[in-house]
Protein backbone atom coordinates (compact mmCIF):
# COMPACT_ATOMS: atom_id res chain seq x y z
CA UNK A 1 0.00 0.00 0.00
CA UNK A 2 1.24 3.44 -1.10
CA UNK A 3 1.97 6.40 1.29
CA UNK A 4 -1.08 8.31 -0.29
CA UNK A 5 -3.64 5.40 -0.19
CA UNK A 6 -2.43 4.36 4.01
CA UNK A 7 -3.23 8.02 4.46
CA UNK A 8 -6.69 7.69 3.12
CA UNK A 9 -7.33 4.32 4.61
CA UNK A 10 -6.07 5.59 7.93
CA UNK A 11 -8.07 8.93 7.55
CA UNK A 12 -11.26 6.74 7.58
CA UNK A 13 -10.49 4.72 10.18
CA UNK A 14 -9.49 8.35 12.51
CA UNK A 15 -11.55 8.96 15.99
CA UNK A 16 -12.47 12.24 15.32
CA UNK A 17 -12.50 12.56 19.10
CA UNK A 18 -8.90 11.56 20.11
CA UNK A 19 -7.63 11.92 16.17
CA UNK A 20 -6.34 8.31 16.49
CA UNK A 21 -6.89 5.23 14.53
CA UNK A 22 -10.53 3.70 16.18
CA UNK A 23 -9.92 1.89 19.81
CA UNK A 24 -12.50 -0.97 20.56
CA UNK A 25 -15.24 1.50 18.42
CA UNK A 26 -18.54 1.91 18.33
CA UNK A 27 -21.38 3.16 16.29
CA UNK A 28 -24.16 5.47 17.68
CA UNK A 29 -27.10 5.89 15.48
CA UNK A 30 -26.84 8.65 14.08
CA UNK A 31 -24.29 6.32 12.48
CA UNK A 32 -20.91 7.92 12.96
CA UNK A 33 -18.14 5.91 15.09
CA UNK A 34 -16.08 6.49 18.25
CA UNK A 35 -13.27 4.97 19.86
CA UNK A 36 -15.36 3.65 23.38
CA UNK A 37 -13.12 4.62 25.75
CA UNK A 38 -13.22 8.21 23.86
CA UNK A 39 -17.41 8.63 23.78
CA UNK A 40 -17.10 7.46 27.05
CA UNK A 41 -15.11 10.20 28.76
CA UNK A 42 -16.91 12.43 26.44
CA UNK A 43 -20.40 11.78 27.36
CA UNK A 44 -19.13 11.42 31.05
CA UNK A 45 -18.14 14.92 31.27
CA UNK A 46 -21.35 16.13 29.37
CA UNK A 47 -23.72 14.13 31.17
CA UNK A 48 -27.27 13.97 29.33
CA UNK A 49 -28.52 14.07 26.98
CA UNK A 50 -26.05 12.09 24.68
CA UNK A 51 -25.34 13.61 21.88
CA UNK A 52 -23.13 12.58 18.85
CA UNK A 53 -19.40 14.46 19.06
CA UNK A 54 -19.76 15.41 15.32
CA UNK A 55 -23.49 15.95 14.34
CA UNK A 56 -25.25 16.78 17.99
CA UNK A 57 -27.77 14.22 17.51
CA UNK A 58 -29.28 12.20 20.22
CA UNK A 59 -28.34 8.95 21.07
CA UNK A 60 -31.13 7.14 22.50
CA UNK A 61 -28.79 3.77 23.19
CA UNK A 62 -27.00 3.85 26.45
CA UNK A 63 -25.28 0.39 25.75
CA UNK A 64 -23.01 0.36 23.12
CA UNK A 65 -22.22 -3.05 20.97
CA UNK A 66 -18.34 -3.18 19.43
CA UNK A 67 -18.51 -2.84 15.72
CA UNK A 68 -16.31 -5.56 15.18
CA UNK A 69 -16.00 -4.91 11.59
CA UNK A 70 -14.55 -1.28 12.41
CA UNK A 71 -12.49 -3.12 14.67
CA UNK A 72 -10.80 -5.27 12.72
CA UNK A 73 -10.46 -2.81 9.65
CA UNK A 74 -8.20 -0.22 12.61
CA UNK A 75 -6.60 -2.97 13.73
CA UNK A 76 -5.16 -3.70 9.86
CA UNK A 77 -4.69 0.20 9.78
CA UNK A 78 -2.15 -0.06 12.67
CA UNK A 79 -0.61 -3.16 11.09
CA UNK A 80 0.21 -1.38 7.89
CA UNK A 81 1.19 1.81 9.87
CA UNK A 82 3.77 -0.27 11.95
CA UNK A 83 4.91 -1.99 8.85
CA UNK A 84 5.90 1.18 7.88
CA UNK A 85 7.49 2.13 11.14
CA UNK A 86 9.65 -0.87 10.68
CA UNK A 87 11.27 0.21 8.14
CA UNK A 88 13.09 2.72 9.99
CA UNK A 89 16.13 2.71 10.89
CA UNK A 90 15.83 2.43 14.82
CA UNK A 91 13.75 -0.81 14.35
CA UNK A 92 16.75 -2.22 12.38
CA UNK A 93 19.15 -4.69 14.14
CA UNK A 94 22.46 -3.56 14.30
CA UNK A 95 23.81 -7.00 14.42
CA UNK A 96 21.76 -8.30 11.42
CA UNK A 97 20.48 -5.60 9.38
CA UNK A 98 16.93 -6.70 9.94
CA UNK A 99 13.64 -5.50 10.90
CA UNK A 100 12.92 -5.95 14.70
CA UNK A 101 9.68 -7.63 13.31
CA UNK A 102 9.30 -10.28 16.62
CA UNK A 103 8.43 -9.17 20.56
CA UNK A 104 10.00 -11.97 23.01
CA UNK A 105 7.23 -12.08 25.87
CA UNK A 106 9.79 -13.70 28.48
CA UNK A 107 12.67 -10.93 28.35
CA UNK A 108 10.31 -7.71 26.88
CA UNK A 109 12.39 -7.10 24.19
CA UNK A 110 12.02 -6.11 20.17
CA UNK A 111 14.43 -9.36 18.28
CA UNK A 112 14.79 -9.71 14.54
CA UNK A 113 14.51 -12.86 13.22
CA UNK A 114 18.17 -14.22 13.36
CA UNK A 115 18.28 -13.15 17.04
CA UNK A 116 14.95 -14.91 17.83
CA UNK A 117 17.22 -18.17 17.24
CA UNK A 118 19.80 -17.19 19.46
CA UNK A 119 20.48 -19.52 22.40
CA UNK A 120 19.63 -16.87 25.18
CA UNK A 121 16.02 -16.56 22.90
CA UNK A 122 15.09 -19.53 21.31
CA UNK A 123 13.86 -21.63 24.20
CA UNK A 124 11.28 -18.39 24.42
CA UNK A 125 7.59 -17.48 22.92
CA UNK A 126 8.09 -15.44 20.09
CA UNK A 127 5.32 -12.94 18.23
CA UNK A 128 5.15 -10.86 15.65
CA UNK A 129 4.73 -7.35 17.16
CA UNK A 130 1.75 -5.98 16.20
CA UNK A 131 -0.02 -9.82 17.40
CA UNK A 132 1.93 -8.80 20.31
CA UNK A 133 0.45 -5.07 20.85
CA UNK A 134 -3.14 -6.05 20.02
CA UNK A 135 -2.93 -8.50 22.73
CA UNK A 136 -2.04 -5.89 25.11
CA UNK A 137 -4.37 -3.73 23.85
CA UNK A 138 -7.25 -6.18 24.06
CA UNK A 139 -6.14 -6.76 28.04
CA UNK A 140 -6.27 -2.77 28.67
CA UNK A 141 -9.36 -2.82 27.01
CA UNK A 142 -10.89 -5.40 29.50
CA UNK A 143 -8.69 -3.63 32.23
CA UNK A 144 -9.94 -0.37 31.27
CA UNK A 145 -13.76 -1.87 30.91
CA UNK A 146 -13.60 -3.41 35.02
CA UNK A 147 -12.18 0.44 35.78
CA UNK A 148 -14.96 2.10 33.82
CA UNK A 149 -17.67 -0.16 35.94
CA UNK A 150 -16.24 0.83 39.16
CA UNK A 151 -15.80 4.61 38.27
CA UNK A 152 -19.93 3.77 37.43
CA UNK A 153 -20.82 2.06 40.44
CA UNK A 154 -18.46 5.12 42.40
CA UNK A 155 -20.79 7.90 40.92
CA UNK A 156 -24.01 5.66 42.08
CA UNK A 157 -23.18 5.37 45.20
CA UNK A 158 -22.28 9.38 44.85
CA UNK A 159 -25.56 9.91 44.32
CA UNK A 160 -26.75 8.02 46.33
CA UNK A 161 -24.57 10.01 49.55
CA UNK A 162 -25.64 13.13 47.99
CA UNK A 163 -29.55 12.26 48.33
CA UNK A 164 -28.53 10.77 51.51
CA UNK A 165 -27.34 14.29 53.22
CA UNK A 166 -30.10 15.88 51.44
CA UNK A 167 -32.75 13.85 52.99
CA UNK A 168 -30.67 13.82 56.26
CA UNK A 169 -30.84 17.65 56.81
CA UNK A 170 -34.20 17.71 56.40
CA UNK A 171 -34.85 15.01 58.73
CA UNK A 172 -33.12 16.38 61.52
CA UNK A 173 -34.80 20.24 61.23
CA UNK A 174 -38.40 17.95 61.28
CA UNK A 175 -36.80 15.46 63.87
CA UNK A 176 -36.95 19.34 66.15
CA UNK A 177 -40.40 20.02 65.21
CA UNK A 178 -41.23 16.76 66.75
CA UNK A 179 -39.31 16.85 69.78
CA UNK A 180 -41.14 20.34 70.31
CA UNK A 181 -43.96 19.22 69.81
CA UNK A 182 -43.79 16.33 71.83
CA UNK A 183 -42.37 18.72 75.25
CA UNK A 184 -45.14 21.11 74.71
CA UNK A 185 -48.02 19.02 74.12
CA UNK A 186 -47.11 16.46 77.03
CA UNK A 187 -44.58 17.62 79.23
CA UNK A 188 -44.58 21.44 79.56
CA UNK A 189 -42.52 21.80 82.95
CA UNK A 190 -39.62 19.92 81.20
CA UNK A 191 -38.03 23.06 79.33
CA UNK A 192 -34.45 22.15 80.76
CA UNK A 193 -34.62 18.49 79.52
CA UNK A 194 -35.97 19.76 76.20
CA UNK A 195 -33.53 22.42 75.87
CA UNK A 196 -30.36 19.47 76.56
CA UNK A 197 -32.46 17.06 73.67
CA UNK A 198 -32.26 19.73 70.93
CA UNK A 199 -28.61 20.55 71.66
CA UNK A 200 -27.65 17.48 71.42
CA UNK A 201 -29.66 16.80 68.26
CA UNK A 202 -28.19 19.49 66.86
CA UNK A 203 -24.09 18.48 67.95
CA UNK A 204 -24.57 15.25 67.13
CA UNK A 205 -26.39 15.94 63.79
CA UNK A 206 -23.50 18.90 62.96
CA UNK A 207 -20.67 15.57 63.37
CA UNK A 208 -22.74 13.30 60.78
CA UNK A 209 -23.27 15.85 58.64
CA UNK A 210 -19.30 16.35 58.27
CA UNK A 211 -18.34 12.39 58.42
CA UNK A 212 -21.71 12.52 54.96
CA UNK A 213 -18.95 15.02 54.07
CA UNK A 214 -15.46 13.67 54.47
CA UNK A 215 -16.85 10.54 53.11
CA UNK A 216 -18.86 11.85 49.69
CA UNK A 217 -14.93 14.00 49.59
CA UNK A 218 -12.90 10.66 49.71
CA UNK A 219 -15.26 8.64 46.88
CA UNK A 220 -14.79 12.08 45.04
CA UNK A 221 -11.38 11.55 44.86
CA UNK A 222 -11.33 7.87 44.09
CA UNK A 223 -13.65 8.23 41.19
CA UNK A 224 -11.30 10.75 39.47
CA UNK A 225 -8.66 8.58 40.59
CA UNK A 226 -10.19 5.77 38.58
CA UNK A 227 -11.04 8.15 35.83
CA UNK A 228 -7.42 9.08 35.37
CA UNK A 229 -6.17 5.59 34.99
CA UNK A 230 -8.64 5.17 32.38
CA UNK A 231 -7.76 7.68 30.53
CA UNK A 232 -3.97 6.92 30.86
CA UNK A 233 -4.52 3.55 29.45
CA UNK A 234 -6.55 4.71 26.56
CA UNK A 235 -3.57 6.61 25.79
CA UNK A 236 -1.42 3.88 26.29
CA UNK A 237 -3.51 1.75 23.80
CA UNK A 238 -3.16 4.57 20.95
CA UNK A 239 0.46 4.78 21.60
CA UNK A 240 2.54 2.79 18.32
CA UNK A 241 2.98 -1.14 18.83
CA UNK A 242 6.80 -0.94 19.71
CA UNK A 243 6.38 1.84 22.33
CA UNK A 244 3.28 0.36 23.62
CA UNK A 245 5.21 -2.98 24.41
CA UNK A 246 8.74 -1.33 25.80
CA UNK A 247 6.40 1.03 28.05
CA UNK A 248 3.90 -1.62 28.95
CA UNK A 249 4.76 -3.15 32.35
CA UNK A 250 6.46 -0.14 33.72
CA UNK A 251 3.03 2.16 33.13
CA UNK A 252 0.35 0.71 35.02
CA UNK A 253 0.47 -1.89 37.77
CA UNK A 254 -3.30 -1.65 38.92
CA UNK A 255 -4.78 -4.17 40.84
CA UNK A 256 -8.83 -3.64 41.23
CA UNK A 257 -8.61 -6.62 43.43
CA UNK A 258 -7.00 -4.25 46.04
CA UNK A 259 -8.91 -1.15 45.63
CA UNK A 260 -10.93 -0.19 49.01
CA UNK A 261 -14.67 -0.11 47.93
CA UNK A 262 -15.65 3.01 49.96
CA UNK A 263 -18.40 2.13 52.05
CA UNK A 264 -21.11 4.80 52.80
CA UNK A 265 -21.71 6.48 55.89
CA UNK A 266 -25.05 5.40 57.50
CA UNK A 267 -26.45 8.14 59.86
CA UNK A 268 -28.04 7.61 63.15
CA UNK A 269 -29.59 9.43 65.27
CA UNK A 270 -29.67 8.53 69.19
CA UNK A 271 -33.29 8.55 70.62
CA UNK A 272 -33.33 10.15 74.06
CA UNK A 273 -35.33 9.01 76.99
CA UNK A 274 -38.26 11.20 77.44
CA UNK A 275 -38.59 11.50 81.22
CA UNK A 276 -42.07 10.20 82.19
CA UNK A 277 -42.66 9.44 78.73
CA UNK A 278 -44.13 5.77 79.68
CA UNK A 279 -46.32 6.56 82.94
CA UNK A 280 -48.05 8.94 80.74
CA UNK A 281 -48.56 6.69 77.82
CA UNK A 282 -50.13 3.80 80.34
CA UNK A 283 -52.67 6.06 80.79
CA UNK A 284 -54.29 5.28 78.22
CA UNK A 285 -53.31 2.11 77.35
CA UNK A 286 -55.70 -0.48 75.44
CA UNK A 287 -55.19 -4.58 75.69
CA UNK A 288 -56.23 -6.88 72.65
CA UNK A 289 -56.20 -4.32 70.04
CA UNK A 290 -55.58 -6.96 66.88
CA UNK A 291 -57.53 -9.59 65.89
CA UNK A 292 -54.43 -12.31 64.85
CA UNK A 293 -55.13 -14.08 61.87
CA UNK A 294 -51.66 -15.86 59.23
CA UNK A 295 -52.03 -14.55 55.62
CA UNK A 296 -49.34 -16.57 53.02
CA UNK A 297 -47.70 -15.08 50.36
CA UNK A 298 -49.05 -11.61 51.18
CA UNK A 299 -49.35 -8.52 48.85
CA UNK A 300 -50.00 -4.94 50.16
CA UNK A 301 -52.09 -3.26 47.70
CA UNK A 302 -49.67 0.43 46.42
CA UNK A 303 -47.41 -1.09 48.39
CA UNK A 304 -44.81 1.02 46.96
CA UNK A 305 -43.76 3.69 49.62
CA UNK A 306 -40.87 5.55 47.28
CA UNK A 307 -39.12 9.20 48.35
CA UNK A 308 -37.17 11.72 45.95
CA UNK A 309 -35.23 12.10 49.78
CA UNK A 310 -34.47 7.98 49.74
CA UNK A 311 -30.64 7.53 50.54
CA UNK A 312 -31.04 3.87 49.25
CA UNK A 313 -33.00 4.69 45.74
CA UNK A 314 -35.22 1.55 46.56
CA UNK A 315 -38.62 0.70 46.39
CA UNK A 316 -40.62 -0.29 49.23
CA UNK A 317 -42.71 -3.60 47.98
CA UNK A 318 -44.01 -5.31 50.42
CA UNK A 319 -44.45 -9.16 48.94
CA UNK A 320 -43.94 -12.81 49.04
CA UNK A 321 -43.17 -15.33 51.97
CA UNK A 322 -45.56 -16.14 54.73
CA UNK A 323 -46.41 -13.40 56.68
CA UNK A 324 -48.27 -13.02 60.27
CA UNK A 325 -50.61 -10.09 59.68
CA UNK A 326 -53.27 -8.67 62.40
CA UNK A 327 -55.28 -5.83 62.82
CA UNK A 328 -57.70 -4.05 64.87
CA UNK A 329 -61.43 -6.05 65.52
CA UNK A 330 -63.03 -2.51 66.18
CA UNK A 331 -61.95 1.13 64.69
CA UNK A 332 -61.20 4.22 66.97
CA UNK A 333 -63.11 7.13 66.15
CA UNK A 334 -62.14 9.40 69.29
CA UNK A 335 -60.01 9.52 72.39
CA UNK A 336 -56.42 8.78 73.15
CA UNK A 337 -55.22 5.17 72.93
CA UNK A 338 -52.11 3.51 73.34
CA UNK A 339 -50.60 0.18 72.75
CA UNK A 340 -47.45 -1.95 72.43
CA UNK A 341 -46.56 -4.34 69.83
CA UNK A 342 -43.54 -6.77 70.35
CA UNK A 343 -41.22 -7.22 67.31
CA UNK A 344 -38.06 -8.72 68.66
CA UNK A 345 -37.42 -11.42 66.91
CA UNK A 346 -38.41 -10.10 63.45
CA UNK A 347 -35.84 -7.73 60.59
CA UNK A 348 -38.73 -6.87 58.13
CA UNK A 349 -42.47 -5.49 59.88
CA UNK A 350 -45.15 -2.67 59.46
CA UNK A 351 -47.10 -1.54 62.39
CA UNK A 352 -49.58 1.52 62.57
CA UNK A 353 -52.82 2.27 61.87
CA UNK A 354 -55.48 2.92 58.82
CA UNK A 355 -58.94 3.10 57.49
CA UNK A 356 -59.94 0.18 55.86
CA UNK A 357 -58.35 -3.14 55.16
CA UNK A 358 -60.02 -5.13 52.76
CA UNK A 359 -58.91 -8.98 52.68
CA UNK A 360 -58.80 -12.07 49.79
CA UNK A 361 -57.58 -15.30 50.04
CA UNK A 362 -54.04 -14.50 50.19
CA UNK A 363 -54.27 -10.54 49.02
CA UNK A 364 -54.58 -7.38 51.63
CA UNK A 365 -55.75 -4.00 50.47
CA UNK A 366 -54.46 -0.91 52.10
CA UNK A 367 -54.96 2.67 51.01
CA UNK A 368 -51.87 4.25 51.61
CA UNK A 369 -53.02 7.88 51.49
CA UNK A 370 -55.49 6.33 54.88
CA UNK A 371 -52.68 5.13 56.70
CA UNK A 372 -50.28 6.19 59.32
CA UNK A 373 -47.41 3.52 59.20
CA UNK A 374 -43.72 2.69 60.21
CA UNK A 375 -41.69 0.00 58.46
CA UNK A 376 -38.58 -1.89 59.61
CA UNK A 377 -36.75 -3.71 56.29
CA UNK A 378 -33.36 -5.38 56.46
CA UNK A 379 -31.26 -4.66 53.32
CA UNK A 380 -27.72 -5.60 53.17
CA UNK A 381 -27.53 -6.50 56.56
CA UNK A 382 -28.77 -2.68 56.97
CA UNK A 383 -32.03 -1.62 59.19
CA UNK A 384 -33.84 1.34 58.15
CA UNK A 385 -37.30 3.14 59.39
CA UNK A 386 -39.10 5.08 57.15
CA UNK A 387 -42.91 5.95 57.24
CA UNK A 388 -45.18 6.00 54.37
CA UNK A 389 -47.08 9.67 54.10
CA UNK A 390 -44.95 11.48 53.66
CA UNK A 391 -42.66 8.80 52.67
CA UNK A 392 -39.49 9.44 54.71
CA UNK A 393 -36.89 7.55 56.37
CA UNK A 394 -36.14 7.75 59.91
CA UNK A 395 -32.22 8.33 60.96
CA UNK A 396 -32.82 7.13 64.37
CA UNK A 397 -31.13 3.54 66.11
CA UNK A 398 -33.69 0.43 65.26
CA UNK A 399 -35.88 -0.22 68.07
CA UNK A 400 -35.17 -3.41 70.09
CA UNK A 401 -38.12 -5.27 71.67
CA UNK A 402 -41.60 -3.21 72.02
CA UNK A 403 -42.96 -0.52 69.69
CA UNK A 404 -45.41 2.00 71.16
CA UNK A 405 -48.57 3.25 68.86
CA UNK A 406 -50.30 6.03 70.58
CA UNK A 407 -53.25 7.37 68.42
CA UNK A 408 -54.69 10.99 69.64
CA UNK A 409 -57.87 10.79 67.68
CA UNK A 410 -58.97 14.39 69.03
CA UNK A 411 -55.86 16.48 68.31
CA UNK A 412 -55.40 13.94 64.82
CA UNK A 413 -51.48 12.69 65.60
CA UNK A 414 -49.84 8.76 65.12
CA UNK A 415 -46.65 8.15 67.35
CA UNK A 416 -44.17 5.88 67.60
CA UNK A 417 -41.98 4.93 70.64
CA UNK A 418 -39.12 2.77 71.19
CA UNK A 419 -40.69 1.05 74.30
CA UNK A 420 -36.87 0.04 75.43
CA UNK A 421 -35.49 3.62 74.90
CA UNK A 422 -38.47 5.26 76.46
CA UNK A 423 -37.70 7.47 73.25
CA UNK A 424 -40.15 8.59 70.35
CA UNK A 425 -39.23 7.53 67.02
CA UNK A 426 -41.58 9.52 64.94
CA UNK A 427 -44.86 11.16 65.61
CA UNK A 428 -46.94 12.34 62.59
CA UNK A 429 -47.59 16.39 63.28
CA UNK A 430 -51.38 17.33 63.84
CA UNK A 431 -53.24 16.20 60.50
CA UNK A 432 -57.57 16.29 61.25
CA UNK A 433 -58.77 12.72 60.83
CA UNK A 434 -62.16 12.33 59.04
CA UNK A 435 -62.44 8.24 59.27
CA UNK A 436 -62.25 5.53 61.52
CA UNK A 437 -58.45 3.87 62.06
CA UNK A 438 -57.92 0.73 63.01
CA UNK A 439 -54.63 -0.73 64.61
CA UNK A 440 -52.45 -2.51 61.83
CA UNK A 441 -49.66 -5.27 62.17
CA UNK A 442 -47.64 -7.24 59.70
CA UNK A 443 -44.16 -9.16 60.39
CA UNK A 444 -42.15 -10.38 57.97
CA UNK A 445 -38.81 -12.72 57.52
CA UNK A 446 -38.07 -13.99 61.29
CA UNK A 447 -34.49 -13.65 62.68
CA UNK A 448 -32.39 -16.80 63.51
CA UNK A 449 -31.69 -15.54 66.97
Amino acid sequence: MDSDTLETFQQELTCSICMNCFLDPVTIDCGHSFCRPCLSLCWEEYQTPRSCPECRGISERPDLKTNIALKRLASLARQARADHDHRSEEQICETHQEARGLFCEADQTLLCGPCSERPEHAAHSHSPIHRAAEESREKFLKRMGSLWKKREEMQLILNQEAKKTRSFKKYVVLRKVMIKFEYQRRHPLLQEEEKLHLEALKKEAKEICLQLKENVFRMTQQRESLKEMYRKLTEMCHKPDTELLQVRNICFRTNLAHMQKPQPVNPELTCWPVTGIQDMLNNFRVDNVLTQTTIHHVSLDDASVMSGDDPHGLSRQVDGGESFVAWGAQAFTSGKHYWELDVTHFSNWILGVTKDILTSDTIIHINYEEAFLLFSEKVNDQYSLFTNSPPLVQFVKRPLGRIGVFLDYDNGTVSFYDVCRASLIYSFLPSPFSFPLKPFLCLRSPLII
